[in-house]
């Protein structure tokens, strides 16, 4: 039985007693490989810690901000659908946004006081955010290629939401589990989260059995051939 009620018990668990890595392994061993984020993807500030469910965001290159009279009316709005993404986030979850260049920021204040206001628990981008002190005086989660000012307006569009999307070959599905710390963003499929978070919590627990063997003289073999954790 697992040994929490909801979204919000687990993620409280998981904050205080679990990290990416062990996470990562435990998937290793369910034959799920590539479910880290790349690596550029990083915390805004290190003690950073970001878990809930995936609001996924697509968006694209442009080139103007505002084009009018194509075959795509979004080339007539400033944004795309950005902003109605944002407005759409609901309670722990986290919008997370790739499809388009690294050429400018993703993220910023505004979008992370009114995610904050939703009760959104943060954001993860495929690229860079900007209003980087407002971003932390407001302590919001957030993960990305690091900071760039330069602004989207002229340059992205937002093209769709809350559908499938992949992020370095990693796929995000809406209502997945993304979990974020200093060591990356790894994602946990829905349809395994319980046999994860439940095994994530066993190997986290008997790692400090292990940590403690180690502390009092064990050998790193012996600790292993005991535990099977190293």
């Amino acid at each position: 039985m697992r040994p929490w009620n909801s979204d919000e018990e687990l993620f409280v668990i998981a904050k205080r007693e679990l990290f990416t890595c062990v996470v990562g392994d435990v998937m290793d061993r369910l034959h799920l490989v590539h479910q880290f984020l790349p690596p550029q993807i990083r915390p805004l500030q290190q003690d950073m810690v970001v878990i809930g469910r995936a609001m996924p965001v697509l968006s694209g290159d442009v080139f103007e901000e505002r084009v009018e009279g194509t075959a795509n009316k979004l080339s007539g709005k400033p944004f795309g659908l950005m902003l109605e993404a944002l407005d759409d986030l609901r309670p722990n979850e986290i919008y997370v946004n790739t499809g388009s260049s690294p050429r400018n920021a993703m993220w910023g204040e505004l979008m992370s006081t009114r995610a904050r206001r939703l009760g959104a628990r943060g954001a993860v981008v495929n690229g860079y955010v900007r209003d980087t002190r407002a971003i932390l005086n407001l302590n919001f989660p957030t993960f990305s290629f690091g900071s760039y000012g330069q602004d989207a307006g002229p340059r992205y569009k937002v093209y769709d939401f809350r559908i499938p999307i992949e992020i370095g070959g990693v796929r995000v599905n809406p209502g997945d589990i993304l979990f974020g710390d200093i060591d990356g963003v790894v994602v946990v499929p829905a349809d395994v989260e319980t046999e994860v978070f439940t095994k994530a919590l066993e190997k986290a627990r008997g790692e400090k059995v292990v940590k403690s063997e180690l502390e009092a003289g064990s050998s790193a073999v012996a600790a292993f051939q005991k535990h099977g954790i190293m």
